[in-house]
């Protein structure tokens, strides 16, 4: 299975900077860190950090009107950020053998929901913005509840 470099970024973001729960039944769930190169680990955990800075600035440039702001840092969330840039076809050969195929979807998801963010702040569309916005933080604490339970127990997505 090949990864593209956008997909890499968020399945890096759970999986490498907290352990999967244990003793999981079926391959969604498998704990999959272990798998992990420490130059994946360590691009994941620069990642996760820029993601989380990204989401803080839309945060703020969706309350105060700031939609070039917005646009900038939805954009550099699907455009993947380092990772996009770092990973070798080994380590993406690497990281597949180690991602489940829900992991997959829900990534996919995520980035693009992060363009249709950079979209909507284009056409400066202040509820749009929030719509995506609210999605991707769904979307973030619903693989943080499956994925990532044991860093986040207080977690409950619907979708967990």
């Amino acid at each position: 299975m090949s990864l593209s470099k956008p997909l890499a970024v968020l399945l890096l973001g759970a999986l490498v900077i907290i352990p999967l729960r244990a003793g999981a039944d079926n391959e969604d769930d498998q704990d999959v860190t272990a798998a992990l190169t420490p130059k994946l680990r360590g691009l994941l955990q620069q990642e996760m950090r820029h993601i989380t800075d990204a989401m803080q600035s839309i945060y703020e440039g969706i309350v105060t009107g700031d939609h070039a702001r917005v646009q900038d840092k939805a954009q550099a969330i699907h455009d993947s950020f380092i990772l996009k840039q770092e990973l070798t076809p080994a380590d993406r050969k690497d990281l597949a053998g180690a991602v489940p195929k829900d992991f997959i979807k829900r990534d996919k998801r995520f980035h693009a929901t992060a363009a249709e963010l950079a979209a909507a702040a284009q056409q400066k569309d202040t509820a749009a913005e929030l719509a995506r916005f609210e999605s991707m933080t769904r979307q973030c604490a619903g693989c943080h509840g499956r994925y990532v339970s044991q860093r986040f127990p207080g977690v409950t997505p619907s979708d967990r």
